[in-house]
């Protein structure tokens, strides 16, 4: 397993990709093949976007400042799929809303991945090198331990948004 960490988030957005087919391709009469995707997707994402914001952005923001606005553009876009996954955990596959919140939440984090991939990792690479992506990519594979595995509980909007689906 490569350490380097384009490679490490490259990966994780092949699986991310993959959960995204599996609920597209389960009917949306079969509730418990989408709930089961659904909750593969919320979990891979949670953890994705805690690793990326508690490693791979701080560390970029410090070491490549002409990345800073793309950084913080990527913050705000974790953000929005942040508080589409609060809301999706409290759903049901057959609730009226569901399907069209997850589509949301699809095209948003593959616009993302698309543009990180394309746009920012290549810079990125340029910038720091191998030796620096191994040692980022070392951080990321340790963060994954604690990475939460669905949206934090304590996050004020997740349980505003909880309370009134109850």
């Amino acid at each position: 397993m490569s350490t380097d960490a384009i490679v490490v988030l490259k990966d994780e957005h092949a699986e991310i990709r993959r959960a995204f087919r599996s609920f597209e391709k389960a009917k949306v009469t079969e509730t418990a093949q989408r709930k089961e995707a659904a909750d593969r997707i919320i979990e891979l994402l949670t953890g994705h976007t805690y690793v990326e914001e508690a490693v791979m952005y701080p560390r970029v923001r410090d070491l490549v400042p002409e990345l800073e606005s793309a950084v913080l553009e990527s913050y705000e876009e974790h953000h929005v799929a942040d508080l589409l996954l609060g809301e999706l955990v409290g759903m049901a596959p057959y609730d009226e809303r569901f399907n069209a919140k997850m589509t949301v939440l699809i095209e948003s984090v593959e616009h993302h991945m698309d543009e990180e991939e394309s746009e920012w990792f290549p810079r990125v690479r340029a910038a720091l090198g191998r030796k620096a992506l191994q040692e980022i990519g070392r951080d990321l594979l340790r963060s994954r331990d604690e990475a939460p595995r669905r949206p934090h509980s304590s996050n004020p909007v997740a349980k505003a948004i909880k309370s009134v689906l109850e």
